[in-house]
């Protein structure tokens, strides 16, 4: 009897343990993507921002224009909503030589619980990696050539106000966007953007 309850002890400690493990990743799995999300969110809303002016886009719409910091505090709401805080200086930093984030997570709980002695200090810790990956490409038609001619007798004409017409150039998954400025269609940030786990 005494060893079939040491027995069933030790398979609830290692499932007590797992389960913590699991947990853990969960929520570095959320927050991992609830910063790239946000930065997505900052990428559309600064792009919207220069919408009229073409030869601002590509910081945007290359997922360079975001800020870490309000990224970084929504990777915290989402490791407190799966019971477990930002942990540590690589709590949540920018990946090096992509757009996206690391985000390590240490559990509120602790592995054993108040169940099984010497684990009360004992928290899980996971790691995660979330990139943001450009679904859109912009490059600026070229201007028509003016055709050759003689040049027109007497004074210039009076400028006339010019319609500036939609904005061309602008692919999403291999997608013509045109942006017109009186009737602005305008792509999402899902459209602008892939946001995923890395492996």
């Amino acid at each position: 009897m005494a060893g079939l309850l040491l027995l069933a002890f030790v398979y609830f400690a290692v499932g007590q343990a797992a389960s913590t493990r699991n947990g853990a990743q969960t929520a570095a799995d959320a927050a991992a993507l609830a910063a790239a999300q946000d930065a997505r969110e900052q990428l559309r809303d600064g792009w919207l921002d220069v919408i009229l002016t073409p030869a601002e886009w590509p910081d945007f719409l290359d997922g360079e224009r975001f800020l870490t910091d309000p990224a970084c505090r929504r990777a915290g709401v989402f490791a407190a909503k799966n019971d477990a805080k930002l942990f540590g200086n690589e709590g949540c930093v920018p990946l090096d030589g992509e757009e996206g984030f690391s985000v390590t997570v240490r559990t509120l709980n602790t592995v054993g619980g108040s169940v099984i002695p010497g684990t009360d200090k004992q928290h899980a810790v996971a790691s995660a990696k979330a990139v943001i990956e450009p679904r859109c490409t912009f490059k600026a038609p070229e201007p028509p050539a003016e055709p050759p001619g003689p040049e027109p007798p007497g004074p210039d004409p009076a400028p006339t106000p010019s319609d500036p017409g939609p904005i061309l150039g602008l692919w999403c998954a291999g997608e013509p966007w045109e942006i017109d400025p009186d009737r602005p269609r305008l792509p999402r940030a899902v459209d602008l953007f892939t946001v995923r786990l890395a492996d």
